[in-house]
Protein backbone atom coordinates (compact mmCIF):
# COMPACT_ATOMS: atom_id res chain seq x y z
CA UNK A 1 0.00 0.00 0.00
CA UNK A 2 1.49 3.04 -0.92
CA UNK A 3 0.11 7.03 -0.43
CA UNK A 4 0.21 9.45 -2.82
CA UNK A 5 0.03 13.17 -1.68
CA UNK A 6 -3.47 13.84 -3.74
CA UNK A 7 -4.98 10.88 -1.27
CA UNK A 8 -7.36 11.36 1.61
CA UNK A 9 -5.19 12.47 4.65
CA UNK A 10 -4.75 9.39 7.42
CA UNK A 11 -6.14 10.17 10.35
CA UNK A 12 -2.51 9.01 12.38
CA UNK A 13 0.52 7.94 10.96
CA UNK A 14 2.82 5.96 13.60
CA UNK A 15 6.57 5.71 12.86
CA UNK A 16 7.92 2.28 14.21
CA UNK A 17 6.34 -1.12 15.29
CA UNK A 18 8.29 -1.88 18.65
CA UNK A 19 6.43 -1.61 21.86
CA UNK A 20 5.84 1.98 21.52
CA UNK A 21 4.20 1.99 17.94
CA UNK A 22 2.37 -1.19 18.60
CA UNK A 23 1.05 -0.32 21.93
CA UNK A 24 -0.03 2.88 20.57
CA UNK A 25 -2.24 1.27 17.93
CA UNK A 26 -3.70 -0.47 20.19
CA UNK A 27 -4.88 2.08 22.60
CA UNK A 28 -6.18 4.19 19.35
CA UNK A 29 -8.61 1.29 18.15
CA UNK A 30 -9.88 1.52 21.59
CA UNK A 31 -10.63 5.02 21.70
CA UNK A 32 -11.90 4.88 18.21
CA UNK A 33 -9.48 5.49 16.02
CA UNK A 34 -8.97 3.03 12.99
CA UNK A 35 -7.94 5.39 10.13
CA UNK A 36 -4.29 4.60 10.61
CA UNK A 37 -0.74 3.14 9.54
CA UNK A 38 2.33 1.55 10.87
CA UNK A 39 5.69 2.61 9.43
CA UNK A 40 8.39 0.07 9.90
CA UNK A 41 12.03 0.17 8.68
CA UNK A 42 12.74 -3.59 9.02
CA UNK A 43 11.39 -6.55 7.86
CA UNK A 44 9.60 -7.41 10.76
CA UNK A 45 8.26 -5.83 14.36
CA UNK A 46 9.18 -5.64 17.42
CA UNK A 47 12.23 -2.53 17.67
CA UNK A 48 15.00 -3.32 19.81
CA UNK A 49 13.83 -6.95 20.64
CA UNK A 50 14.10 -7.92 16.96
CA UNK A 51 17.52 -6.09 16.04
CA UNK A 52 19.61 -7.50 19.79
CA UNK A 53 19.57 -11.12 19.27
CA UNK A 54 23.20 -11.40 20.24
CA UNK A 55 23.76 -14.45 22.51
CA UNK A 56 22.51 -13.67 25.88
CA UNK A 57 20.29 -10.81 25.25
CA UNK A 58 17.83 -10.24 27.91
CA UNK A 59 15.89 -7.74 29.80
CA UNK A 60 17.40 -6.05 32.77
CA UNK A 61 14.03 -5.83 34.21
CA UNK A 62 12.18 -8.71 35.99
CA UNK A 63 9.94 -10.58 33.08
CA UNK A 64 6.58 -9.73 34.84
CA UNK A 65 7.10 -6.23 34.39
CA UNK A 66 8.24 -6.26 31.03
CA UNK A 67 4.53 -6.36 29.60
CA UNK A 68 1.71 -3.92 28.63
CA UNK A 69 -0.43 -3.56 31.75
CA UNK A 70 -3.10 -4.38 29.34
CA UNK A 71 -1.48 -7.40 27.90
CA UNK A 72 -0.15 -9.42 30.93
CA UNK A 73 2.26 -11.84 29.42
CA UNK A 74 0.64 -15.57 30.09
CA UNK A 75 3.35 -16.59 32.03
CA UNK A 76 7.10 -16.23 31.71
CA UNK A 77 9.47 -18.96 31.86
CA UNK A 78 12.21 -16.95 33.78
CA UNK A 79 12.79 -14.57 36.05
CA UNK A 80 14.37 -12.43 32.82
CA UNK A 81 13.19 -13.00 30.34
CA UNK A 82 15.63 -13.23 27.00
CA UNK A 83 15.18 -11.41 23.62
CA UNK A 84 13.37 -14.01 21.69
CA UNK A 85 10.90 -14.68 24.50
CA UNK A 86 10.40 -10.95 24.59
CA UNK A 87 9.85 -10.71 20.96
CA UNK A 88 7.60 -13.67 20.61
CA UNK A 89 5.79 -11.95 22.78
CA UNK A 90 5.66 -8.78 20.81
CA UNK A 91 4.36 -10.59 17.92
CA UNK A 92 1.78 -12.66 19.58
CA UNK A 93 0.27 -8.98 21.01
CA UNK A 94 0.39 -7.92 17.25
CA UNK A 95 -1.34 -11.10 16.14
CA UNK A 96 -4.32 -11.00 18.65
CA UNK A 97 -4.59 -7.13 17.73
CA UNK A 98 -4.40 -7.94 14.28
CA UNK A 99 -2.24 -4.97 13.89
CA UNK A 100 -0.59 -6.57 11.19
CA UNK A 101 -2.79 -5.59 8.05
CA UNK A 102 -2.07 -1.83 9.11
CA UNK A 103 1.64 -2.03 9.26
CA UNK A 104 3.76 -1.41 6.33
CA UNK A 105 7.48 -3.22 6.32
CA UNK A 106 10.62 -1.79 5.21
CA UNK A 107 9.22 1.85 4.78
CA UNK A 108 12.08 3.94 6.29
CA UNK A 109 11.45 7.86 6.83
CA UNK A 110 13.45 10.28 5.30
CA UNK A 111 11.94 13.37 6.56
CA UNK A 112 8.64 14.87 7.53
CA UNK A 113 7.13 18.07 7.32
CA UNK A 114 4.43 20.27 8.17
CA UNK A 115 1.65 21.66 6.39
CA UNK A 116 0.18 24.86 8.48
CA UNK A 117 -2.57 25.21 5.80
CA UNK A 118 -3.78 21.88 5.99
CA UNK A 119 -2.65 21.30 9.29
CA UNK A 120 -1.32 17.74 8.04
CA UNK A 121 1.95 16.15 8.11
CA UNK A 122 3.82 14.93 5.21
CA UNK A 123 6.02 12.37 5.78
CA UNK A 124 8.51 10.70 2.98
CA UNK A 125 10.75 7.50 3.21
CA UNK A 126 13.48 5.90 1.35
CA UNK A 127 11.18 4.05 -0.98
CA UNK A 128 9.87 7.64 -2.13
CA UNK A 129 6.66 7.06 -0.81
CA UNK A 130 4.27 9.88 0.75
CA UNK A 131 2.22 9.63 3.21
CA UNK A 132 -0.25 12.12 4.70
CA UNK A 133 -1.48 12.06 7.92
CA UNK A 134 -3.15 14.92 10.45
CA UNK A 135 -1.26 13.53 13.19
CA UNK A 136 2.13 11.20 13.72
CA UNK A 137 3.10 9.56 16.60
CA UNK A 138 7.13 9.02 16.60
CA UNK A 139 7.77 5.69 18.29
CA UNK A 140 11.04 5.12 16.55
CA UNK A 141 12.54 4.02 19.75
CA UNK A 142 15.71 5.66 21.29
CA UNK A 143 17.58 2.39 21.28
CA UNK A 144 17.74 1.83 17.63
CA UNK A 145 20.57 3.11 15.99
CA UNK A 146 24.06 1.04 16.70
CA UNK A 147 26.62 3.22 17.87
CA UNK A 148 30.70 2.80 17.12
CA UNK A 149 33.40 4.43 18.73
CA UNK A 150 35.05 6.80 17.34
CA UNK A 151 38.66 4.90 16.91
CA UNK A 152 41.20 5.30 14.24
CA UNK A 153 41.81 2.44 11.76
CA UNK A 154 38.75 0.87 12.12
CA UNK A 155 38.30 0.07 8.11
CA UNK A 156 42.06 -1.06 8.04
CA UNK A 157 41.08 -4.16 10.27
CA UNK A 158 41.24 -7.23 8.19
CA UNK A 159 39.00 -10.01 10.14
CA UNK A 160 35.34 -9.96 11.49
CA UNK A 161 33.48 -6.62 12.73
CA UNK A 162 30.28 -6.80 14.06
CA UNK A 163 27.93 -4.76 16.78
CA UNK A 164 25.94 -6.59 19.36
CA UNK A 165 22.99 -5.44 17.98
CA UNK A 166 23.96 -6.31 14.16
CA UNK A 167 25.13 -9.92 15.14
CA UNK A 168 26.22 -12.20 12.54
CA UNK A 169 24.53 -15.81 13.66
CA UNK A 170 26.70 -17.87 11.14
CA UNK A 171 30.33 -16.70 12.25
CA UNK A 172 31.88 -20.02 14.26
CA UNK A 173 33.80 -17.94 16.69
CA UNK A 174 34.66 -21.72 17.84
CA UNK A 175 38.79 -20.93 18.13
CA UNK A 176 39.05 -17.42 17.27
CA UNK A 177 40.50 -14.56 18.82
CA UNK A 178 37.92 -12.10 19.98
CA UNK A 179 38.06 -8.70 21.03
CA UNK A 180 34.42 -7.25 23.08
CA UNK A 181 34.91 -3.56 23.02
CA UNK A 182 32.43 -1.64 26.03
CA UNK A 183 31.90 -3.07 29.32
CA UNK A 184 27.97 -2.08 29.24
CA UNK A 185 24.52 -3.54 29.63
CA UNK A 186 24.76 -5.83 26.17
CA UNK A 187 28.93 -6.36 27.05
CA UNK A 188 28.10 -8.47 30.05
CA UNK A 189 25.55 -10.52 28.73
CA UNK A 190 27.22 -11.04 25.41
CA UNK A 191 31.13 -11.69 27.20
CA UNK A 192 29.71 -15.42 29.57
CA UNK A 193 28.39 -16.43 26.35
CA UNK A 194 31.08 -15.82 24.12
CA UNK A 195 34.02 -17.57 26.58
CA UNK A 196 32.58 -20.90 26.43
CA UNK A 197 32.82 -20.49 22.37
CA UNK A 198 35.76 -18.84 21.69
CA UNK A 199 39.13 -19.60 21.77
CA UNK A 200 40.32 -16.44 23.51
CA UNK A 201 38.28 -13.58 24.54
CA UNK A 202 39.91 -9.94 25.19
CA UNK A 203 37.46 -7.47 27.23
CA UNK A 204 38.58 -3.45 26.33
CA UNK A 205 36.88 -1.62 29.41
CA UNK A 206 36.96 1.75 29.87
CA UNK A 207 34.76 2.48 32.70
CA UNK A 208 33.68 -0.62 35.66
CA UNK A 209 29.84 -0.64 36.18
CA UNK A 210 28.43 -1.08 39.23
CA UNK A 211 26.54 -4.54 39.07
CA UNK A 212 23.92 -6.28 41.01
CA UNK A 213 22.95 -9.99 41.44
CA UNK A 214 20.19 -10.88 39.42
CA UNK A 215 17.37 -11.69 41.73
CA UNK A 216 15.32 -15.41 40.84
CA UNK A 217 12.15 -15.58 42.49
CA UNK A 218 8.65 -15.87 39.93
CA UNK A 219 5.54 -15.42 41.09
CA UNK A 220 2.05 -15.60 40.24
CA UNK A 221 1.73 -12.51 37.20
CA UNK A 222 -0.28 -10.35 39.42
CA UNK A 223 1.05 -10.62 42.61
CA UNK A 224 4.73 -9.86 40.94
CA UNK A 225 3.97 -7.16 38.77
CA UNK A 226 2.54 -5.50 41.71
CA UNK A 227 5.03 -5.98 44.01
CA UNK A 228 7.63 -5.52 41.71
CA UNK A 229 6.59 -2.38 40.58
CA UNK A 230 6.40 -1.01 43.88
CA UNK A 231 10.34 -2.72 44.86
CA UNK A 232 11.36 -0.92 41.83
CA UNK A 233 9.74 2.72 42.46
CA UNK A 234 11.53 2.58 46.21
CA UNK A 235 14.54 1.78 44.51
CA UNK A 236 14.64 5.72 42.84
CA UNK A 237 15.25 6.78 46.30
CA UNK A 238 18.85 5.14 45.99
CA UNK A 239 19.45 5.06 42.05
CA UNK A 240 18.18 8.56 40.86
CA UNK A 241 19.26 10.71 44.24
CA UNK A 242 22.21 10.20 46.45
CA UNK A 243 20.44 8.52 49.91
CA UNK A 244 21.23 5.89 52.49
CA UNK A 245 19.72 3.44 50.00
CA UNK A 246 22.33 4.62 47.76
CA UNK A 247 24.82 3.78 49.90
CA UNK A 248 22.80 0.19 50.57
CA UNK A 249 23.16 -0.12 47.35
CA UNK A 250 26.66 0.52 46.78
CA UNK A 251 27.22 -2.26 49.39
CA UNK A 252 25.20 -4.24 47.72
CA UNK A 253 27.48 -4.21 44.93
CA UNK A 254 30.85 -4.54 46.59
CA UNK A 255 29.78 -7.69 48.39
CA UNK A 256 28.60 -8.69 45.13
CA UNK A 257 31.82 -8.50 43.34
CA UNK A 258 33.89 -9.49 46.45
CA UNK A 259 31.92 -12.81 46.64
CA UNK A 260 32.50 -13.28 42.87
CA UNK A 261 35.72 -11.82 42.30
CA UNK A 262 38.75 -12.95 45.25
CA UNK A 263 41.69 -11.53 43.48
CA UNK A 264 42.35 -8.02 44.97
CA UNK A 265 44.02 -6.16 41.96
CA UNK A 266 41.13 -7.66 39.25
CA UNK A 267 38.10 -6.53 42.06
CA UNK A 268 39.89 -3.12 41.76
CA UNK A 269 39.91 -3.02 38.31
CA UNK A 270 35.93 -3.31 38.35
CA UNK A 271 35.34 -1.20 40.98
CA UNK A 272 33.71 1.77 40.04
CA UNK A 273 34.89 5.72 41.00
CA UNK A 274 31.31 7.15 40.55
CA UNK A 275 28.57 7.07 42.73
CA UNK A 276 25.51 4.19 42.08
CA UNK A 277 23.04 5.23 39.60
CA UNK A 278 25.51 7.89 37.69
CA UNK A 279 25.59 5.72 35.00
CA UNK A 280 23.20 2.29 33.91
CA UNK A 281 23.36 0.19 36.73
CA UNK A 282 23.81 -3.36 35.37
CA UNK A 283 22.79 -7.32 36.61
CA UNK A 284 24.13 -10.08 36.14
CA UNK A 285 25.24 -13.25 37.78
CA UNK A 286 27.84 -14.67 35.57
CA UNK A 287 29.41 -11.60 34.18
CA UNK A 288 32.80 -11.33 36.83
CA UNK A 289 32.95 -15.60 36.56
CA UNK A 290 33.23 -15.22 32.86
CA UNK A 291 35.82 -12.66 33.32
CA UNK A 292 37.71 -14.88 35.48
CA UNK A 293 37.80 -17.72 32.44
CA UNK A 294 40.86 -19.32 31.57
CA UNK A 295 39.91 -18.26 28.25
CA UNK A 296 39.33 -14.60 29.04
CA UNK A 297 41.42 -11.54 29.79
CA UNK A 298 40.24 -7.83 30.91
CA UNK A 299 41.78 -4.70 29.74
CA UNK A 300 41.83 -1.64 30.93
CA UNK A 301 44.44 0.22 29.10
CA UNK A 302 42.55 2.96 26.27
CA UNK A 303 42.23 1.80 23.08
CA UNK A 304 44.69 3.90 20.73
CA UNK A 305 43.52 2.91 17.14
CA UNK A 306 42.56 -0.39 15.14
CA UNK A 307 44.99 -1.95 13.26
CA UNK A 308 44.87 -4.70 10.58
CA UNK A 309 45.33 -7.79 12.60
CA UNK A 310 43.37 -6.10 16.01
CA UNK A 311 43.37 -3.38 18.64
CA UNK A 312 46.05 -1.34 19.64
CA UNK A 313 46.19 0.10 23.03
CA UNK A 314 47.75 3.42 24.30
CA UNK A 315 50.73 1.60 25.91
CA UNK A 316 52.02 0.43 22.67
CA UNK A 317 50.66 -3.23 22.80
CA UNK A 318 48.88 -4.58 19.57
CA UNK A 319 45.93 -7.81 20.71
CA UNK A 320 45.93 -9.85 17.64
CA UNK A 321 42.23 -10.48 16.81
CA UNK A 322 40.17 -12.43 14.44
CA UNK A 323 37.26 -10.97 15.16
CA UNK A 324 35.96 -7.42 16.98
CA UNK A 325 32.68 -7.61 18.52
CA UNK A 326 31.32 -3.94 19.40
CA UNK A 327 29.09 -3.85 22.42
CA UNK A 328 28.99 0.03 22.43
CA UNK A 329 25.21 0.68 22.71
CA UNK A 330 23.18 3.18 20.35
CA UNK A 331 23.59 6.77 19.05
CA UNK A 332 21.23 7.61 21.15
CA UNK A 333 19.06 11.32 19.88
CA UNK A 334 20.15 13.67 22.96
CA UNK A 335 20.50 16.13 20.38
CA UNK A 336 19.84 16.28 16.57
CA UNK A 337 16.87 14.52 14.97
CA UNK A 338 16.98 10.76 13.33
CA UNK A 339 15.60 12.04 10.16
CA UNK A 340 14.53 15.64 9.03
CA UNK A 341 11.49 16.96 10.59
CA UNK A 342 10.02 20.42 9.67
CA UNK A 343 7.56 22.40 12.01
CA UNK A 344 5.85 25.13 11.31
CA UNK A 345 7.13 28.00 9.47
CA UNK A 346 10.22 26.02 7.91
CA UNK A 347 11.67 25.41 11.48
CA UNK A 348 14.50 22.50 11.63
CA UNK A 349 14.41 20.07 14.68
CA UNK A 350 17.89 19.24 14.54
CA UNK A 351 18.71 22.76 14.46
CA UNK A 352 16.79 23.46 17.78
CA UNK A 353 17.65 20.25 19.56
CA UNK A 354 21.48 21.19 18.29
CA UNK A 355 22.44 22.00 22.21
CA UNK A 356 19.82 19.21 23.87
CA UNK A 357 16.63 17.92 22.98
CA UNK A 358 13.19 19.46 25.01
CA UNK A 359 9.76 18.63 24.60
CA UNK A 360 6.80 18.96 26.89
CA UNK A 361 6.47 16.53 29.03
CA UNK A 362 8.44 14.26 26.59
CA UNK A 363 5.72 14.42 24.22
CA UNK A 364 5.15 17.15 22.01
CA UNK A 365 7.37 20.48 21.04
CA UNK A 366 6.45 23.18 20.49
CA UNK A 367 6.06 24.29 17.26
CA UNK A 368 5.50 21.22 15.61
CA UNK A 369 2.26 20.45 15.88
CA UNK A 370 0.19 17.24 16.09
CA UNK A 371 4.09 15.48 16.63
CA UNK A 372 3.55 13.14 19.50
CA UNK A 373 6.64 11.03 21.07
CA UNK A 374 7.16 8.10 22.29
CA UNK A 375 10.40 7.92 24.43
CA UNK A 376 11.22 11.55 23.55
CA UNK A 377 13.23 14.17 25.91
CA UNK A 378 13.75 13.52 29.37
CA UNK A 379 11.43 10.32 29.54
CA UNK A 380 14.01 7.85 30.51
CA UNK A 381 13.55 5.63 33.71
CA UNK A 382 16.30 4.88 36.62
CA UNK A 383 14.99 2.40 38.15
CA UNK A 384 11.60 1.05 36.70
CA UNK A 385 10.21 -0.61 33.37
CA UNK A 386 10.01 1.95 30.67
CA UNK A 387 6.87 0.24 29.53
CA UNK A 388 5.19 2.20 32.23
CA UNK A 389 6.15 5.38 31.01
CA UNK A 390 5.31 4.42 27.22
CA UNK A 391 1.99 3.34 28.61
CA UNK A 392 1.56 6.55 30.05
CA UNK A 393 2.94 8.74 26.88
CA UNK A 394 0.69 6.20 24.46
CA UNK A 395 -2.33 7.54 26.75
CA UNK A 396 -1.23 11.44 26.06
CA UNK A 397 -0.62 11.00 22.66
CA UNK A 398 -3.49 9.21 22.08
CA UNK A 399 -5.70 12.51 23.74
CA UNK A 400 -3.98 14.27 21.18
CA UNK A 401 -5.22 13.12 18.48
CA UNK A 402 -8.99 13.08 19.99
CA UNK A 403 -8.16 16.98 20.59
CA UNK A 404 -8.03 17.06 16.96
CA UNK A 405 -11.59 16.02 16.39
CA UNK A 406 -13.27 19.08 17.84
CA UNK A 407 -15.05 21.00 14.80
CA UNK A 408 -12.33 23.67 13.14
CA UNK A 409 -9.03 22.17 14.89
CA UNK A 410 -6.58 21.88 12.03
CA UNK A 411 -3.87 21.91 14.51
CA UNK A 412 -2.74 21.49 18.60
CA UNK A 413 0.99 23.11 19.28
CA UNK A 414 2.26 23.28 22.75
CA UNK A 415 2.93 26.93 24.15
CA UNK A 416 6.65 27.77 23.53
CA UNK A 417 6.56 29.26 27.03
CA UNK A 418 4.84 25.77 28.91
CA UNK A 419 7.39 24.08 27.37
CA UNK A 420 10.25 26.36 28.51
CA UNK A 421 8.88 26.44 32.30
CA UNK A 422 8.52 22.58 32.08
CA UNK A 423 11.98 22.19 31.14
CA UNK A 424 13.44 24.45 33.39
CA UNK A 425 11.94 22.78 35.96
CA UNK A 426 12.67 19.62 34.46
CA UNK A 427 16.87 20.75 34.63
CA UNK A 428 16.63 22.45 37.71
CA UNK A 429 15.82 18.80 39.74
CA UNK A 430 17.84 17.13 37.51
CA UNK A 431 20.75 19.15 38.82
CA UNK A 432 19.78 17.48 41.92
CA UNK A 433 20.17 14.24 40.94
CA UNK A 434 23.02 10.91 40.81
CA UNK A 435 22.82 11.14 36.60
CA UNK A 436 24.51 14.97 36.82
CA UNK A 437 26.79 14.24 39.54
CA UNK A 438 30.05 14.03 37.49
CA UNK A 439 30.49 11.23 35.52
CA UNK A 440 30.27 10.96 31.98
CA UNK A 441 27.31 9.07 30.52
CA UNK A 442 25.09 8.49 27.55
CA UNK A 443 22.45 9.72 29.74
CA UNK A 444 24.54 13.59 28.68
CA UNK A 445 25.93 15.69 26.16
CA UNK A 446 28.98 16.68 25.80
CA UNK A 447 28.72 19.95 27.51
CA UNK A 448 26.59 18.22 30.50
CA UNK A 449 22.98 18.72 29.71
CA UNK A 450 20.85 15.77 30.32
CA UNK A 451 17.84 15.18 27.96
CA UNK A 452 17.48 11.74 28.64
CA UNK A 453 16.72 10.84 32.30
CA UNK A 454 13.29 11.87 33.91
CA UNK A 455 14.24 13.31 37.72
CA UNK A 456 11.52 11.14 39.86
CA UNK A 457 9.42 8.31 40.18
CA UNK A 458 7.53 6.50 37.82
CA UNK A 459 4.14 7.29 39.43
CA UNK A 460 4.66 11.03 39.02
CA UNK A 461 5.63 10.61 35.31
CA UNK A 462 2.51 9.20 34.81
CA UNK A 463 0.33 11.30 36.84
CA UNK A 464 1.94 14.34 34.65
CA UNK A 465 0.41 13.02 31.60
CA UNK A 466 -2.85 11.44 32.71
CA UNK A 467 -4.87 14.56 31.41
CA UNK A 468 -3.91 17.05 28.45
CA UNK A 469 -4.40 20.34 29.59
CA UNK A 470 -5.30 22.40 26.55
CA UNK A 471 -4.39 25.28 28.35
CA UNK A 472 -0.98 24.45 27.51
CA UNK A 473 -1.26 24.48 23.73
CA UNK A 474 -2.66 26.65 20.63
CA UNK A 475 -5.09 25.53 18.41
CA UNK A 476 -4.85 26.29 14.45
Amino acid sequence: MTQGMGMKALEVLIIGAGFGGLGAAIKLREAGVTDFVILERAHDIGGTWRDNQYPGAACDIPSQLYSYSFEPSPGWPRAYARSGEILRYIQDVAKRHELMRQVELGQEVQSMAFDEATGCWQVQTTKGCVWTARSVIMASGGLSNPQYPNISGLESFEGKVMHSARWDHDYDFQGKRVGVVGSGASAIQIVPELVKMAGHVKVFQRTPAWVLPKAKLLLPEKVARDALFWGHEAMAVGLVWRSPLSRLLEWRARAHLKRQVSEPWLRRQLTPSFRIGCKRVLISNNYYPALQSPNCKLLTWPIDSIAAQGIRTVEGVEHQLDCIVFATGFAVAKSGTPFEILGRGGRVLAKEWQRGAQAFRSVHVSGYPNLSMILGPNSGPGHNSALFYIEAQIGYAVQSVLALRQPGSRYLDVKPEAQRRHNQALQKRLARTNWNSGCKSWYLTADGYNATMYPGFATQYAKQLARLDLRDYVRG
